[in-house]
């Protein structure tokens, strides 16, 4: 059975060759560089994680061993995904794009429509790894677990009570005070190391940058530079809180925030070319139907390193 396609067109006129879809969400976190990317994970694959105690001890004229190393691991384990959708040609047949199906009774799908569908499912496999990359179940269909599905799953337990802040709704009057939160909550280890972010969700993100813009605020009268709300040029990424860098995460659900390093946050996948592949299948010379598929598989998957090296803030907390 094909896809439901619900045409619900009125032609009058010239058509503009050109078609146009909502706005999808950009899957910024991977190609801005917020996670470790681990490539070429077929099924499963292990990462290492070392601490270490005691270690350091009085000198002494013999050899003797102190302290305690713990080796154990996180498994990332990829979840396979996919896009079937089939698309029947006679429902173009009576459109305004039927001159681009041919005139001969095997005619084929307007190539306008097949380019923009193509993009259209590129562009909502990346909308769903963006939001599955954060917030997803992959108890859910279409869904694999998420960075910050795990960590909540593990507050106050892998990761200690003392890193686990309990959140508000955030606005421009309260945003720096939230975010002190989350800074003051980090532990001295990972204060100042390299790689360290504060990831942020939209709604966070927005009410920092009116905080600095003052007015309301109280950054000033007219804020940074006394530029007011005009002082932002657009580049989220650019942010930072306390000399942390505040990563922008459209994934991330509103009001809640993880600060940890790069290096500490992975995603797995088979192929990364699987996220830019759709294959079409015209059936008529196959079953001799007039349905077109369009087919997309892809592997993903999420593991947060060390536990203990995260800072997470959420209003259920």
């Amino acid at each position: 059975m094909p896809t439901t396609v619900n045409n619900t067109t009125s032609y009058a006129g010239e058509f503009a060759g050109k078609y146009i879809g909502a706005a999808l969400l950009s899957a910024n976190t991977i190609e801005n560089g917020g996670v470790t990317v681990m490539p070429n994970v077929k099924y499963r694959s292990t990462v290492k994680t070392l601490s270490s105690s005691g270690l350091i001890a009085d000198q002494s004229c013999d050899y003797t061993p102190t302290g305690e190393i713990v080796l154990a691991d996180r498994v990332i384990e990829p979840k396979y995904l996919q896009v079937n959708a089939t698309i029947c040609r006679t429902e173009f047949e009576d459109d305004w794009e039927a001159v681009q199906m041919g005139y001969s009774a095997f005619d084929v799908l307007p190539k306008n429509f097949t380019d923009f569908f193509i993009a259209r499912v590129l562009g909502t496999m990346a909308e769903g790894t963006e939001t599955s990359i954060w917030m997803g179940d992959g108890a859910n269909a279409g869904e694999f677990d998420g960075l910050f599905f795990t960590a909540l799953g593990e507050a106050g337990t892998g990761i200690p009570v003392a890193q686990c802040v309990g959140g508000t709704a955030i606005d421009p009057t309260n945003v720096i005070a939230e975010l002190g939160k989350v800074v003051d909550a980090l532990p001295s280890r990972l204060y100042g190391k390299e790689g360290l972010k504060i990831y942020a969700p939209q709604n966070v993100v927005r009410a920092y940058v009116r905080a600095l813009g003052g007015f309301t605020s109280g950054i000033g009268a007219a804020g940074i530079n006394n530029q007011g709300t005009t002082w932002y040029n657009g580049n989220a990424n650019a942010l930072t809180f306390d000399g942390i860098p505040v990563f922008m995460a459209n994934g991330l659900a509103a009001d809640s925030m993880l600060a940890t390093t790069k290096e500490n946050l992975f995603f797995g996948t088979g192929l990364l070319s699987d996220h830019n592949e759709v294959r079409v299948l015209d059936m008529a010379d196959l079953d001799g139907s007039k349905n077109v598929r369009f087919v997309a598989r892809y592997t993903a998957g999420t593991q947060i390193g060390i536990l203990e090296d995260c800072v997470i803030y959420d209003v259920t907390l």
